[in-house]
């Protein structure tokens, strides 16, 4: 290993640093950079902490292993610390005492990103930490570090007691394929690194003369630590199970190898511990799997094993789907192995609805918008007759009676003909998006041969009068079926039409039928119910209403709460009422909040925030100012307890004095980019500056009082 990443001189052994993961990463930081391995204290400090906020990297047997990637880091860096009294990290088995910290610039190198994922390997063998805790200097902790990366390689071809096991990883002699690269219990992995030909082994998961072979694949947020231990707990722990054998693919940040297309197809099984996509998931179709997160491979490998080993003789379990889906690809049922409930994947679903939905919102909005600023709000009724019969072509100085306009071709009337076509194209985007909820919802369920069903399903939600409501159900049915569809076995040569014809026709009839039918009355009179509420609307219910909603679009910035108050917002905007465009605006002025007042709170007293938060926010208020929630998150992230309830209170003022003011927005997004498609815009205004002034006051008199005990080490 180069010397450039661990020296003694980043070594501390029996230190006390305090009782907290704060006063930690605070003493590692101040470490690192008077090594000269990075420039900035509070940056550095304010990712270590972000990074255990997001999740703690407290591993089994007493060891954490924090890291991150930062802009201030000059070269990747390892730093080792005993520490005399235990911190608890949110291991498995309690405190820990041996603390390892990994930070690596933004432009890190492969090969020393492949460098310390190995460390974070070695830190699973029980030898090698107990050795750690038995050195009695900085250079007998260096050597022995250095040892784990300066192995002798064994010979080539060498074969071993071993399980066929083994871990895929990136090329170029970074993470290869040789058996020496990945060191498991003693023992390596052979070098072919693919599944030989069954043996006759006794275990309880095996049928005779049968061996079971699983893949899997292992990924993590960062991918620098956890994304390889997930990998070697797999294999080490298939070392105690006869007749089972793994190959694990780590779709780290040294980039992977993909599993070759022969292991997968002799696999009987898969299991994805990640915690993020996986990539190329298709790959897998057919195959029995079991899903968790990367800790649950790391603190119980074993298990994850045994419901992937049982899973291949059952005939209902949970199969990859075709489809690049990640939320409802089981081909039987709901597992329970899976580790998501049928309510969280319908969540996922809605929520990949909106996702996909929020463009043509986003489009359509501000072109009927910026619609209105070129031909006026009274064009809106007529602007198809405008369009047709207004011709660019016309002599200049001649006139055309219109819809009751009399048009002229100078800049007048040309300016009215512009603004009626974009008026035009934004109905036409706006028309889309109960379609495309509807369709992206099945597509997250099923797959594609779940699109067409449900982009059918919504224009007939629309045609019915079912809006968004119809669109949902439309979605989640479409989805539901086609997933019911692609379980029957058919022959082989139906099977081929089954997901580009049969499944989508089928659905699409079924879907249909039911709305006219059965689904769309009700769904229909529950919107103008919902409608007529909104509507009648006023004064202190009004408000309420914008307070819920600020509160939602504060609470998580962004996540599934924040989208949640955005699909009400914008499920109605299609309608052009009154009450759906002031809902839209308090919405909106409520998502400005957050950043806007953590720039203007790190401003007014700077000394209350770290350096890396007073960076952030320079740009802060720019993001605020473009309906960007996302701005909040760095100082959200480094002092959650303080902020968010802060800007918490300070949406569910702007919202409530937004909706008691009666602003509208005939925008969906753009915040201060979009003023000339709020009305009035002076109450908007107010309604922003009283929010982001309570959210500035909160967060600055609970940080005062109540100060956070990382700014005071």
């Amino acid at each position: 290993m180069s010397s450039a990443v661990l020296t003694s001189d980043l070594v501390r052994l029996d230190v006390e640093c305090g009782g907290s993961v704060e006063s930690v990463a605070r003493f590692i930081s101040e470490l690192v950079v008077a090594q000269g391995r990075a420039k900035d204290v509070d940056l550095l400090f304010d990712a270590v902490c972000a990074r255990e906020f997001q999740s703690p990297t407290g591993i089994p047997g007493g060891v954490a292993i924090p890291h991150c990637r930062c802009a201030t880091v000059v070269e990747p860096t390892l730093c080792f610390v005993r520490l005399s009294n235990p911190v608890d990290f949110s291991g498995p088995d309690g405190a820990s005492d041996l603390v390892f910290f990994i930070a690596v610039p933004d432009s890190q190198s492969r090969q020393h990103m492949v460098l310390l994922s190995k460390l974070a390997r070695a830190l699973l063998k029980k030898d090698f930490v107990a050795a750690l805790r038995a050195v009695s200097s900085p250079d007998e902790a260096v050597a022995l570090i250095e040892g784990v990366f300066d192995s002798p390689t064994p010979p080539k071809n060498q074969s071993t007691s071993a399980p066929r096991t083994g871990i895929i990883s990136s090329p170029s002699g970074s993470l290869s394929n040789s058996p020496e690269d990945h060191p498991v219990g003693g023992a390596h992995a052979t070098d072919t690194q693919t599944f030989d030909s069954p043996q006759s082994l006794s275990s309880p998961y095996l049928a005779p003369d049968q061996e079971i072979r699983i893949v899997a694949v292992t990924a993590c947020p960062t991918g620098i630590a956890h994304t390889y231990m997930a990998a070697d707990a797999l294999v080490q722990a298939s070392e105690s199970m006869p007749g089972v054998t793994v190959m694990v693919e780590t779709q780290g940040s040294s980039a992977y190898n993909s599993l070759s297309s022969t292991d997968i197809a002799h696999a009987n099984a898969v299991i994805f511990a990640t915690d993020v996509g996986v990539k190329d998931r298709e790959r897998f179709a057919g195959k029995p799997v079991i899903e968790s997160g990367v800790k649950k491979a790391i603190h119980h490998p074993k298990q994850l094993l045994e419901s992937a080993a049982l899973a291949v003789h059952d005939p209902h379990a949970r199969r990859v789907s075709a489809g690049p889906c990640r939320v409802g690809d089981e081909s039987h049922g709901v597992s329970t192995a899976s580790g998501l409930s049928i309510g969280k994947r319908l969540q996922q679903a809605v929520m990949t609805g909106v996702s996909y939905m929020v463009p043509f919102v986003a489009a359509g909005g501000l072109l009927i918008g910026l619609g209105f600023l070129f031909g006026g709000y009274d064009m809106a009724p007529a602007w198809k007759e405008i369009v047709l019969f207004h011709s660019l072509s016309t002599l200049p100085g001649s006139t055309i009676e219109a819809a009751g306009y009399t048009i002229t071709t100078d800049r007048s009337g040309f300016m009215l003909y512009f603004g009626a076509v974009l008026f035009g194209v934004g109905q036409s985007a706006m028309s889309f998006i109960v379609a495309a909820l509807s369709g992206y919802i099945a597509f997250a369920l099923a797959g594609r041969p779940g699109i067409a069903p449900g982009f059918i399903g919504g224009s007939v939600s629309v045609l019915i009068g079912a809006g968004f409501l119809g669109g949902l159900v439309t979605g989640v049915l479409s989805g539901l079926i086609a997933m019911g569809l692609a379980r029957i076995k058919v022959h082989r040569v139906v099977n081929s039409l089954m997901p580009v014809v049969i499944i989508p026709f089928v659905t699409s009839m079924l879907v249909g039928v039911s709305m006219f039918f059965f689904l769309g009355r009700p769904l229909h009179k529950t919107l103008d119910l919902l409608q007529m509420l909104l509507g009648s609307m006023s004064g202190t219910s009004a408000m309420v209403l914008g307070a819920v909603l600020g509160v939602m679009m504060c609470f998580d910035l962004g996540g599934p709460v924040n989208k949640a108050a955005y699909l009400f917002a914008t499920a109605g905007l299609s309608t052009g009422d009154k009450a759906s465009l002031a809902i839209m605006a308090a919405v909106m002025v409520a998502g400005m909040v957050p950043p806007i007042a953590m720039s203007i709170a790190t401003l007014i007293r700077r000394n209350l925030f770290s350096a890396a938060e007073q960076e952030n926010a320079k740009s802060a208020w720019l993001l605020g100012c473009a309906f960007i929630s996302e701005g909040a998150i760095p100082f959200a992230a480094a002092d959650p307890l303080r902020v968010i309830p802060s800007l918490m209170l300070g949406g569910a003022t702007a919202g409530a004095l937004s909706m008691g003011f009666g602003v509208g927005s005939r925008a969906p997004h753009g915040g201060m980019f979009v003023f000339f498609a709020v009305e009035p815009l002076w109450a908007w205004f107010v309604a922003l500056g009283a929010g982001v002034i309570v959210s500035a006051v909160a967060v600055l008199l609970l940080k005062q009082f109540w100060p956070s005990k990382a700014l005071q080490t």
